[in-house]
């Protein structure tokens, strides 16, 4: 007869699961969430098709570029946390790809007008003035991005309540892009359903996305923890609620040769 594994063993396990570059696949069986209806990925494959100079934005690991089958000849991306580093250039090696490490909040370490085609997938910070600066005229910028209060509900179980979220609303977005020269062509939102089978698969995902719960440690939340353990145990799933928004803007010109 088989026995349920106990709260520290799943700690343990969420706890020793390596987190280096930006794919999920350590939670197959532990956790689901919805994909966004319009499809990122083959969005950005699109895209690649056509462009010359293509820079991809807080690469992660890479994983996003890797899957495109028609590469421009000139493909660039940046990351700033340096064991996603390494993923990244090994995994952009097949395609072509070379990764520069970057500075948070630093200037993109590329020439003006340098790119007719930036993406880049759940950044950190868009810097919408730098973005337009290596965009050259008629270039685009796609971007898929984490919106406000996402999977709020897991953030508030181990946090406590939490004031309404103040930042990553769409529209603070377009009107940085437009401030910045940009013109937005294409917004669209999403609420996707983010479901957490045990406790072992929340600690990898708070320990992978920081944002969730800052400064998240096993050992400093154990507590909180413990009850969203039993609460799992008793009651099923946990549940949450993922936003994200796709944005699009061109800078003004010509298109690109």
């Amino acid at each position: 007869m088989s026995t349920e594994p106990s709260f520290a063993d799943l700690l343990a396990e969420g706890a020793a699961a390596p987190v280096e570059g930006w794919a999920f696949d350590w939670l197959a069986g532990r956790a689901t969430e919805e994909r966004p209806p319009w499809g990122y990925a083959r969005l950005v494959a699109d895209r690649m098709a056509s462009a010359d100079a293509a820079l991809d934005v807080d690469t992660g690991g890479g994983e996003v570029l890797a899957e495109v089958p028609h590469p421009p000849r000139l493909l660039v991306a940046t990351e700033g946390w340096p064991p996603n580093v390494l993923v990244a250039r090994r995994v952009l090696r097949r395609v072509g790809g070379s990764v520069v490490a970057v500075t948070p909040d630093a200037p993109l370490p590329f020439r003006d007008a340098a790119f007719d085609l930036v993406v880049s997938r759940h950044p950190v910070r868009t810097d919408w003035a730098e973005t337009a600066r290596v965009l050259r005229p008629g270039g685009t910028f796609l971007s898929q991005q984490i919106g406000p209060g996402t999977v709020r509900e897991l953030s508030e179980a181990i946090l406590g309540p939490l004031p309404p979220p103040a930042e990553r609303h769409p529209e603070q977005a377009v009107a940085a892009a437009r401030a910045a020269g940009l013109t937005v062509v294409d917004l669209r939102q999403a609420t996707l359903r983010t479901v957490f089978h045990d406790i072992a698969a929340v600690v990898w995902f708070l320990r992978k996305v920081v944002w969730t719960v800052p400064g998240f440690t096993v050992g400093r939340y154990r507590p909180q923890l413990a009850r969203l353990h039993h609460r799992i145990r008793a009651e099923g799933p946990f549940v949450a609620h993922a936003r994200r928004f796709l944005i699009e803007a061109h800078r003004p010109g010509p298109p690109p040769r």
